[in-house]
C-alpha cells in the first residue's frame, strides 16, 4: 500500500505526528530545519510500506496452507471431544465405585467408627487440659501427637493404629499419675528482669510449681515458667516454698493452691496496705494527716496529764504546798491567803483553779474536732469516688467493671479513712478529758474543803 502526499502539514501538526519515530533515536530528534524534517518523514514511510508488503507476500505465501491448518484444528476438536466424553464416562464410574467403597468400609468398620470418632475427641480434649497443664513442662511433645492424631482421624486420610491408641491411653494415665506426685527437676524460669535461666524447679502435682522462696506460673500460650511479679504478702506462704524445696522426705507444711491457680492470683492481686491508701486519693491523704495530728497531741496529753495526776496525787499525801503541780499551786493560794475572809479567801481559790483549767483541758477540744470531721471528710471522698464513677459510666459505658473500679475503691476507701480515723479519736478523747476532769475534780475538792475549813476557824474565833 503507497500513501501519497497531496499537500504540506502545518509545521506543527508534523511534528506532533513525528514525536514517537523522532523519540526511538536521539539523532533523528535533532532536526536542523523543516527540509530536513520533511525528508525524514519521506524515508520513514518508505520502510514503512516496504514492511506492509512484505507482510502481504507473506500472507499470500500462506493462503494455501489455510485449509489445511482449518482441517487440523477441526480434527484436534472432535479428538479433544471423545476423549472429554471418555473422561466424564470414567469419572461417573468412579463416584459409583466410590460410592460402593464407602459403604463397604462403613459396613466393616461397624462399632469402630463410633470409637474413631470418640477417640478424636478425647485427643481433641486432652491436648487442650495438657497444654494447660503443669506437667506439660516436663512432656511438651505430647500435645503435637495429640494434634496429630485428631487431624489424621477427622481428615479420615488413614484410621490410627493400635500403638496410637494405646499411647493416647499411656498420656492419660501419666497425667493421673502425676497430678498426685511431688516432682523436681530442672527446666528454663523467666525472671521478673526477663532473663531466662536453667532452675531447679519442684511441682506439686497440677496445683503449684515453685522454686526456693518463690511462687511461679507456667503460661500455657507460650509454654514458659515464669516467676510471679508479686508474691503473696504472707511470709508463711513464701516461706512454705523454700521447706518443700528443702524437704528430702517425710510431711512438710505448703500453702497448696487447689483451684490451680485461682486462689494465688487472688491473694497477688490483693492490694496492700499502701496501695489501699493510694487508692483513696487526695481525700484519704488529708484523713490520714488529721488523724496523725490528733493521735500525737491524744499521746502529748496523755503523757502530760498522766505526770500532772501523779504529782497531784504526791500532793495528796504530802503537807508542803509545791509549785510543780496544779494542787501545790492552789495551795500555795491559801498560804498565802490564810488571814483574808472566807468571801475573799473563795475567790482566790476559785481564780487559782480557772488558772489551771485551760493546761488541763489544752487541745482537747481539737481532738474532739477531728472526731467529727473525720468521717466527714470520708462522706466527702465518698461522694468523690461516686462521681468519678458515674463520669466513667458516661465516658465508657458499662461494659468494662475495670474502668468504674476506680471511683468505686476512692468511695469506700475514704469512707473507712474517715471511720478509722474518728473511732479513735472518740475514744482518745474520752480517756483524755477524763483525766483532765480528775485533775479538776481533786483541784475543786481539796479547794472546797480548804475553804469549809477555814469559814469553820474563822466562824469559832468570831463566835469566842
Amino acid at each position: 500500500m503507497r500513501v501519497t502526499i497531496t499537500r504540506i502539514l502545518p509545521s506543527a501538526v508534523v511534528a506532533a505526528c513525528l514525536l514517537a519515530p523522532a523519540a526511538a533515536s536521539a539523532q533523528e530528534a535533532k532536526a536542523l530545519s523543516l527540509d530536513e524534517l520533511l525528508r525524514r518523514v519521506e524515508s520513514g514511510r518508505v520502510a514503512e510500506n516496504r514492511e506492509n508488503q512484505a507482510r502481504e507476500q507473506r500472507f499470500r505465501e500462506a493462503r494455501s496452507d489455510q485449509q489445511r491448518l482449518l482441517n487440523e484444528a477441526r480434527a484436534e476438536k472432535r479428538t479433544a471431544e471423545n476423549r472429554s466424553e471418555a473422561l466424564e464416562t470414567a469419572y461417573d464410574a468412579n463416584e459409583e465405585d466410590i460410592a460402593q467403597l464407602t459403604e463397604t468400609l462403613n459396613q466393616r468398620l461397624g462399632s469402630l467408627k463410633e470409637l474413631f470418632g470418640v477417640m478424636q475427641q478425647v485427643a481433641g480434649d486432652a491436648r487442650a487440659n495438657f497444654d494447660a497443664s503443669l506437667t506439660n513442662v516436663q512432656y511438651p511433645d505430647r500435645g503435637q501427637f495429640l494434634e496429630d492424631l485428631a487431624k489424621k482421624i477427622g481428615g479420615s486420610a488413614k484410621l490410627p493404629s493400635l500403638e496410637e491408641i494405646e499411647r493416647v491411653w499411656f498420656e492419660l494415665q501419666r497425667e493421673m499419675t502425676e497430678s498426685g506426685r511431688v516432682v523436681r527437676f530442672t527446666t528454663n524460669v523467666v525472671s521478673t528482669e526477663g532473663t531466662e535461666s536453667a532452675t531447679e524447679v519442684v511441682r506439686v502435682g497440677l496445683f503449684n510449681i515453685v522454686k526456693d522462696g518463690k511462687y511461679l506460673k507456667f503460661e500455657p500460650t507460650t509454654q514458659t515458667v515464669s516467676e510471679l511479679p508479686r508474691q503473696p504478702e504472707q511470709a508463711r506462704f513464701t516461706n512454705s516454698t523454700s521447706d518443700l524445696f528443702g524437704a528430702t522426705e517425710g510431711k512438710v507444711g505448703f500453702g497448696l493452691d487447689p483451684t490451680l491457680g485461682g486462689v494465688l492470683n487472688s491473694l497477688v492481686a490483693r492490694p496492700n496496705l499502701r496501695e489501699r491508701i493510694d487508692q483513696g486519693g487526695l481525700v484519704g491523704y488529708l484523713i490520714i494527716s488529721l488523724g496523725i495530728i490528733g493521735l500525737l497531741i491524744a499521746l502529748e496529753r496523755m503523757v502530760v496529764l498522766g505526770i500532772a495526776s501523779r504529782k497531784v496525787t504526791a500532793q495528796l499525801g504530802s503537807d508542803t504546798p509545791s509549785d510543780d503541780n496544779a494542787l501545790g499551786r492552789v495551795l500555795s493560794v491559801y498560804d498565802e491567803n490564810r488571814n483574808v475572809d472566807t468571801e475573799t479567801l473563795e475567790l482566790k481559790m476559785s481564780e487559782a483553779i480557772f488558772k489551771e483549767t485551760p493546761a488541763l483541758n489544752r487541745a482537747l477540744l481539737f481532738i474532739k474536732i477531728i472526731s467529727v470531721v473525720a468521717p466527714l471528710m470520708g462522706l466527702l471522698g465518698t461522694v468523690t469516688g461516686m462521681i468519678n464513677t458515674f463520669q466513667a459510666i458516661t465516658l465508657y459505658g458499662t461494659g468494662d467493671p475495670k474502668l468504674m473500679a476506680g471511683g468505686i475503691s476512692q468511695a469506700l476507701v475514704t469512707t473507712v479513712l474517715g471511720l478509722t480515723v474518728a473511732i479513735p479519736m472518740v475514744l482518745l478523747h474520752t480517756l483524755v478529758s477524763g483525766r483532765s476532769k480528775r485533775i479538776v475534780q481533786v483541784l475543786q475538792e481539796q479547794s472546797a474543803g480548804i475553804i469549809a475549813k477555814h469559814a469553820e476557824k474563822h466562824g469559832a474565833t468570831t463566835t469566842a
